[in-house]
């Protein structure tokens, strides 16, 4: 099967088409499980590739938006969310659970309602950004104004740190 006509890849495509982003989606040869494959396979910078760890606050699901080469400071999640409680990593069943998606190809967009969102301010850096399109091989272009637009996220300057 053409991974762009994959149930999870075709949510995210309609997604995208609806907000009048049609042709977003990238299907990569060979596929990419990490930011470092999906920067070689496209070529671009790792940190324009946006990875979407999901983590727990206080019961809660929440999202973080990352650049590809940062990491995420956890301890900071809740005070960036506003909300309450120590934050914990979602486990791979609570996020196909949850999001539908399998870990590590969750999309920030295509996801219902969703969780809440913050993005890591250093995607700044970027004209053009790289998000997961519900499967490894496949992927979707935005700028940072569209996927501000697209997920209603938080910016922060406190989420993230250099991997």
């Amino acid at each position: 099967m053409n991974l762009i006509e994959s149930a999870p890849v075709k949510r995210v495509r309609k997604a995208l088409e609806e907000a009048g982003l049609k042709g977003r989606v990238i299907k990569l040869k060979g596929g990419a499980g990490t930011p470092a494959a999906v920067a070689d396979a496209l070529p671009a910078d790792i940190g324009a590739v946006i990875k979407t760890p999901l983590y727990f606050i206080g019961g809660r699901l929440v999202m973080v938006l990352l650049a590809g080469d940062r990491v995420c400071k956890q301890d900071e999640l809740p005070r960036a969310f506003n909300m309450e409680g120590e934050a914990r990593k979602a486990f791979s069943a609570e996020i196909k659970s949850a999001t539908g998606y399998n870990l590590g190809c969750v999309p920030p967009v295509a996801l219902g309602e969703g969780p809440p969102m913050v993005m890591d301010v250093s995607l700044k850096r970027f004209d053009k950004l790289y998000a997961p399109a519900g499967h490894t091989g496949c992927l979707f272009w935005v700028t940072v104004d569209e996927i501000k637009v697209l997920t209603g996220c938080l910016v922060s300057y406190n989420v993230a740190r250099v991997e």
